[in-house]
């Protein structure tokens, strides 16, 4: 039995983490198997690809070099961790994947989007996120929660026409593939936000 692919999207401050918890405990109290993973990360080549993505202290990679890295942590985290966890059967919910891709290094960073599909078919082949969860907000309401949280890292500190990029990417891909992305206001109060989540996770009871 394959499990199920999750993936949680959204800008700066959106509460992806918080929320992958919350649909991470709803869900085992359901008895189903979920591993929370994040992108990029999962494995330790992926983590210290990430440390140096975010860092303000390594040298800054130009834009395809960021982009050929990311997509090598993500080679790395899904013959590691995906995959292996989706053939046991479990649910994988991942803080990012490849949709952010799109969002940041191609509408933030003004990289092509065909390069990036010819690097997630090489990469992925046919897999893709069986839903695709958007904590949709204004990106001033997302920078406001992040900068309260403390330092920002190299992503934070981009301009905000930058973050308005991503996000309406975000909601194009949205409009997209609406059999796969489901859209949260993620500005509401985390109740509201909860409120939603488990709307969906009642959806998702009937087909395990």
């Amino acid at each position: 039995m394959t499990g199920r692919f999750i993936t949680i999207e959204g800008g700066e401050g959106a509460g992806k983490s918080t929320a992958q918890s919350y649909l991470a405990e709803k869900l085992t109290a359901q008895g189903i198997s979920v591993m929370q993973t994040r992108e990029p990360g999962g494995t330790p080549l992926a983590e210290a690809i990430r440390r140096n993505l975010l860092s303000l202290d390594e040298e800054a990679p130009v834009e395809m070099a960021e982009l050929l890295l990311v997509f090598a942590a993500r080679a790395q985290h899904l013959s590691k961790v995906i995959e292996p966890a989706l053939n046991q059967g479990q649910w994988v919910l991942c803080d990012r994947f490849t949709d952010a891709t799109y969002a940041y290094q191609g509408a933030g960073r003004g990289l092509s989007s065909k390069h990036i599909g010819k690097l997630e078919a090489l990469v992925q082949g046919d897999r893709r996120p069986d839903t695709v969860i958007l904590l949709d907000m204004p990106p001033e309401i997302g920078l406001a929660r992040a900068r309260a949280r403390g330092a920002l890292d190299r992503f934070e500190q981009e301009k905000h026409a930058f973050y308005e990029r991503v996000r309406q990417c975000y909601l194009g891909r949205a409009a997209e593939f609406p059999d796969r992305y489901v859209i949260v206001d993620a500005a509401q109060e985390l109740s509201e936000v909860q409120k939603s989540l488990e709307a969906m996770i009642a959806g998702w009871s009937t087909d395990v």
